[in-house]
């Protein structure tokens, strides 16, 4: 499925909405969510960088710590990843050590490091999760960029550099 189907637009959506809410919170944008091969979502996180401190608390990186306490990797091999960004190179690592079998993302990193240019607040790097799973020894299905303009527009005037 390159292009998604309308399940996945609807929770990428809802990944981009938690995206918005980090924002709103203080927190860098970004959102993301697990769900199952039904669609159920099963766990939700947002970016926690600004509200605990903690420069790895990415909403991929902390949902897939939640994911792989609650869940075993055979079950997270059959569910997707939402995030209104492409994991990063941290977060591609998350997803793969957690054993899940599928992502979806709005922005792409490319895009991404584009919009925030050289914040120290986000050094983003050009390197596509697409890659880093490539490295790996099991198979890790991407779908994505969709909806990047959606995606891109709640970093709108969030870095430094951005005119919004």
């Amino acid at each position: 499925m390159p292009n998604g189907d309308d399940r996945d637009i609807e929770l990428l959506r809802r990944a981009v909405a938690l995206a918005d809410a980090a924002r709103a919170r203080g927190d860098h944008p970004f959102g993301a969510l697990l769900a199952d091969g039904d669609g159920t979502v099963l766990i939700e996180a947002m970016n926690t960088c600004g509200t605990v401190g903690d420069r790895t608390g990415h909403a991929e990186r902390n949902l897939m710590t939640e994911a792989s306490l609650k869940y075993d990797p055979a079950f997270l091999a059959t569910c997707t990843m939402f995030t209104s960004a492409e994991p990063c190179v941290m977060c591609a690592g998350a997803v793969y050590w957690a054993g899940v079998g599928r992502v979806v993302f709005g922005l792409s990193e490319r895009r991404l490091k584009a919009l925030i240019g050289p914040d120290p607040e986000n050094l983003t790097m050009d390197l596509p999760c697409r890659t880093v799973f490539r490295a790996g020894q099991r198979k890790v299905e991407v779908v994505g960029p969709l909806l990047e303009e959606a995606a891109a527009r709640v970093h709108d005037g969030f870095w430094s550099g951005l005119s919004g």
